[in-house]
């Protein structure tokens, strides 16, 4: 695996969308997101209580960007900047040349085909740029919808990786 280097930000484009950095004016629909109870059924995490907690999370996002940590992309659909999901490729591993990846859409834009064109474009971006070996994703046991996705992508589920939580994992090989 090459050095990662995501500046200048690595804009990705597709058909119908277009996957860009985050920004601070996203703050609002990543406050929606990060809160929306339907996106935070299968998640491990907190809900979001405030704009304030929003830009936190992107100055997070935006710090790990630029120490080359991880790389999160904000979907748009093309002809309009509105943030309507994301998607990420994190804990990243130089040694095993490895990625975990996340994403997350709103629910009122699943079953759009939106997450398959985007997922499509991340997986291409990290086994051609980043030069990776694998990419891992770790989605609830009861997230049908996220399992068909990375099933129809050529995920396998991975017995090996041990979870504590009713998470189950599944790997990508490149």
């Amino acid at each position: 695996m090459e050095n990662i280097n995501f500046t200048p930000f690595p804009d990705l484009s597709t058909e119908r969308l277009k996957l860009r950095q985050l920004d601070i004016r996203d703050k609002n629909e990543i406050f929606a997101l990060r809160s929306d109870e339907k996106v935070l059924e299968f998640q491990e995490r907190e809900k979001l209580k405030s704009i304030d907690e929003a830009l936190n999370f992107i100055s997070k996002i935006k710090k790990g960007i630029s120490n080359n940590e991880w790389v999160f992309w904000a979907i748009t659909q093309k002809g309009d900047n509105k943030l309507v999901g994301g998607i990420c490729l994190w804990n990243i591993s130089k040694e095993s040349s490895r990625a975990d990846i996340g994403f997350e859409l709103f629910p009122n834009y699943q079953g759009m085909g939106i997450m398959q064109e985007a997922l499509t474009a991340v997986i291409e971006y990290g086994f051609k740029n980043m030069k990776l070996n694998s990419i891992v994703a770790f989605t609830h046991m009861n997230n049908s919808k996220s399992i068909k996705l990375l099933k129809r992508n050529n995920f396998i589920k991975d017995e090996s990786i041990n979870n504590s939580h009713q998470e189950v994992v599944y790997i990508l090989k490149g």
